[in-house]
């Protein structure tokens, strides 16, 4: 009986598993760069930048997958020293999405809710 109830956890823990997935960096930088040049050098957001944006969003549903991707947004966001901070933490909005995900390179993804 033990080893029944062993051997059924593990199958949830492994179905579990591979419900969930991790986010992946080169998937969110992929979905952003067409982003670059608004979050450099200002203007209006390419309709690719702001598809990217609300990709971002659909792949980003646990609070665990928000602050995986701001990590990644992050780290990005850290290579840019003419980023433009206004039109990093206006991007969302530009795009007409919400979000809880920040793009600069100053956040605590932490306390991403």
């Amino acid at each position: 009986m033990k080893g029944a109830v062993l051997v059924s956890l593990f199958m949830l823990v492994v179905v579990v598993v591979q419900l969930g997935e991790a986010i992946n960096c080169g998937e969110v930088g992929g979905a952003l760069a067409p982003c670059v040049p608004y979050l450099t050098q200002g203007g209006d957001p390419s309709g690719s930048c702001s598809d990217g944006v609300k990709k971002v969003v659909q792949i980003t549903p646990t609070q665990q997958d928000r602050q995986d991707a701001c990590e990644c947004m992050k780290a990005a966001a850290a290579r840019y020293s003419n980023l433009k901070p206004d039109a990093a933490s206006n991007l969302p909005s530009r795009c007409g999405v919400t979000t809880a995900i920040p793009i600069s390179p100053t956040t605590n993804c932490k306390s991403v809710p």
